[in-house]
């Protein structure tokens, strides 16, 4: 906010982050200060690490973060492969039917995924991933967002460095790769921020996916944790899930700057 921001816009913004912050902070002090202090909010409180210490004993969740890693990094990976490939040929090269082609692409935006998950799971099914990583990943290896994105930044740069480079001996990747994609990068890094974020709290379809410690991501983990076989302790549950959280918590305030430059900076014209 500026100074020149009116009084009522600050007051409401500063309204909507405190409602933002309000669980972030009760979680925090619900996971430092023993179950006794969970409502009384007393400064004198005692702090502790017990209740992380109890929730990583209870539950694997060393290995949940691991699997949760491993399918956002190889899903944003192929994205990214898959993403750039389609966007360089919707945007550079006129082929028939490509106009068809692109807005059947564009359909995906206007389909949800739970409307596909009976599909999808019959799918996995009879690839035998069942219960796997490459399971949960699969229905998200390509991306209709991605490919519109990129699309629209390959159509912005200057056929003139595409020319330039393919004087200079250039093949159609190597221009893809030395030109495309580094003019591109603001893209990518808004685009990869913004699907780290969604694939690491993607709930639904991996608890359909996975029945096993070694695949289930942190968010179907964390739920089979909190469930009520496993008994309501809110102090040890606030500490399993400010862990399993913390990671995007840090990577945004860590790259909070960058993000908003990316958006701004990656702008459909």
């Amino acid at each position: 906010m500026t100074d020149r921001t009116p009084p009522l816009e600050a007051v409401g913004a500063w309204m909507l982050a405190a409602l933002w912050l309000a669980p972030i902070l009760f979680a925090l002090w619900a996971a430092i200060h023993p179950p006794e202090y969970l409502t009384s909010f007393d400064p004198l409180a005692p702090l502790t690490t017990g209740n992380f210490e109890r929730a990583f004993a209870a539950a694997p969740f060393g290995r949940y973060m691991l699997n949760t890693a491993l399918l956002v990094t190889g899903v944003i990976a192929a994205q990214f492969v898959l993403c750039t490939l389609a966007a360089y040929a919707f945007a550079r090269w006129t082929f028939p039917g490509s106009g068809l082609l692109f807005a059947l692409v564009l359909v995906q935006l206007m389909v949800a995924p739970e409307i596909l998950m009976v599909q999808n799971y019959a799918t996995v099914s009879r690839l035998g991933l069942l219960d796997s990583l490459a399971g949960v990943a699969i229905p998200y290896l390509g991306s209709a967002l991605g490919v519109f994105l990129l699309r629209q930044t390959f159509r912005q740069v200057p056929k003139e460095l595409e020319e330039a480079a393919v004087i200079e001996g250039a093949g159609p990747l190597t221009v893809l790769w030395r030109v495309y994609v580094p003019l591109a990068r603001p893209v990518y890094v808004a685009y990869g921020l913004v699907m780290a974020s969604f694939h690491w709290n993607n709930f639904l379809w991996p608890l359909v996916v996975t029945s096993s410690v070694t695949t289930r991501p942190v968010t179907v983990g964390l739920q089979v944790f909190a469930s009520v076989d496993q008994g309501i302790d809110w102090a040890v549950i606030s500490a399993a899930a400010l862990a399993t959280s913390a990671p995007l918590l840090i990577g945004f305030l860590l790259f909070q700057r960058a993000f908003v430059q990316s958006f701004m900076r990656a702008g459909i014209r």
